[in-house]
């Protein structure tokens, strides 16, 4: 059974069915952002939006409820993965200035505990009640950990060119983004609704799209990101700097661009701030979301702006 884990993991069993949903509504594209056992609006947005694509018009009563009439067959949700010496390896010390980020040669994960809460698509306080008693300061190659069982940000990105699964990655026909709701709305070939991922736009007004249809241009797989400063004195030479890429570059995992120039829809390092109004002027999804976004997305694909 899917709590099999979890009571391990000595959470309640009430919390054990909120979270199963919300890992069993990620499974089908419908995204909370960070899965953590707490119901508020953007699960609540995922429950809504699933429940009407399968024709479900009326509210469940409780999350609980929902999970045993919507998935009472999903099995074991999570699995166990071991820490590994590459793990270890490839974590970061990410300097402050862009000057020194622009020498590193990626900008990787810089904590075992950021790198498995991005693999299970968690928030750093879940994975730590999913995991009592570990010690994150003092990390060592075989230590087990419990997260929930996604497809890897890697195999998400690498499903472009190549459409193996078409299935398991379906495409895109039209991307909504509604600047009120801050989420992004995924249709299939058939008009159907296959995904809903929040996100974050602007926080300046004047610096967002106005109401219309763009196209994707461009989607590029582990970008690098130029980075270039907002002021700069009078007599002096703007500096930009390359930085190399990595889930924690400013544009996380990808780059969606799209025809409206310098505008585009990304990952970010910091995931726990999607879904508001936080961004530049892009529109922000935490990394695994946009890697899944991107498995989805042909260039081509029109992107509506919607209030």
């Amino acid at each position: 059974m899917f709590c099999s884990i979890l009571l391990f993991c000595s959470l309640g069993f009430a919390e054990t069915k909120t979270l199963a949903l919300q890992i069993c509504l990620d499974r089908e594209g419908y995204s909370c952002n960070t899965i953590d056992g707490v119901w508020g609006e953007k699960s609540k947005h995922a429950l809504n939006y699933y429940s009407s694509s399968r024709g479900i018009q009326k509210p469940f009563s409780t999350p609980e409820k929902a999970f045993d009439t919507l998935f009472p067959n999903s099995g074991n949700l999570f699995k166990i993965e071991v820490v590994t010496e590459k793990d270890l390896a490839s974590l970061v010390s990410i300097p402050s200035t862009p000057a020194e980020k622009a020498k590193l040669e990626r900008l990787g994960y810089e904590s075992i505990k950021e790198m498995f809460a991005e693999r299970g698509h968690l928030s750093t306080r879940a994975l730590e009640r999913m995991n009592v008693g570990v010690d994150w300061e003092n990390i060592k190659p075989g230590l087990k950990l419990v997260i929930p069982s996604f497809p890897s940000i890697k195999e998400h990105l690498s499903s472009w060119p190549r459409r193996a699964n078409s299935e398991k990655f379906p495409t895109a026909s039209r991307i909504e983004i509604s600047l009120s709701l801050f989420h992004i709305r995924v249709y299939g070939e058939k008009g159907n609704l296959i995904a809903l991922f929040p996100c974050s736009i602007a926080k300046n007004k004047s610096k967002r799209p106005s109401q219309g249809t763009l196209k994707v241009t461009t989607i590029i797989a582990n970008p690098n990101y130029t980075y270039t400063p907002d002021y700069t004195a009078p007599g002096q030479k703007m500096r930009r700097h390359i930085l190399p890429e990595g889930p924690n570059t400013p544009i996380g995992v990808t780059w969606i661009g799209l025809n409206l120039p310098g505008y585009g829809i990304h990952g970010t390092p910091s995931p726990q701030t999607v879904g508001c109004a936080e961004s530049h002027g892009c529109f922000r999804l935490s990394n695994w979301n946009a890697a899944r976004l991107y498995s989805m997305c042909p260039v081509g694909t029109s992107v509506i702006i919607l209030q």
